[in-house]
């Protein structure tokens, strides 16, 4: 799975802008975070079209960054994503990012990248949505 950062400035309706703009060309979200820090912020999507997506905000003049992600199931309870944090801890892996993506049946999907993704997810092989 891929997913875009979208470095902005943080001020008000800079979701609504980028939002608009996919709409616009039928792009759909899939998952969507946002995070400020002072004066900046950042937009990560997952999305159903990938290429029109980053097409359109580019067009639009953003610059959005894509990397790979790994998408994990594991139970929706306390601790299971410090579970998963250490076996990262253990192999020496850095989490860049991670995120919840949904909630369901007890489990909770996770997109996370890393340092390493191929040992990354060789790593958590077992907790990996196909």
């Amino acid at each position: 799975m891929k997913q875009i950062i979208i470095p902005t400035e943080n001020r008000p309706g800079e979701i609504a802008t980028i939002t608009g703009i996919l709409a616009e060309h039928s792009v759909n979200i899939r998952d969507i975070d946002a995070m400020e820090d002072g004066d900046h912020g950042f937009i990560m999507l997952c999305v159903d079209d990938y290429d029109e997506a980053l097409d359109c905000l580019r067009a639009a003049g953003y610059r959005p960054v894509t990397e790979d992600a790994i998408v994990i199931q594991v139970p929706d309870e306390p601790g299971a994503l410090a579970k998963v944090a250490s076996r990262f801890a253990e192999k020496n892996i850095n989490v860049r990012s991670l995120h919840i993506m949904r909630r369901q049946n007890g489990n909770i999907h996770v997109s996370l990248s890393s340092d390493d993704n191929v040992k990354a997810a060789e790593v958590v092989s077992d907790l990996i949505v196909r």
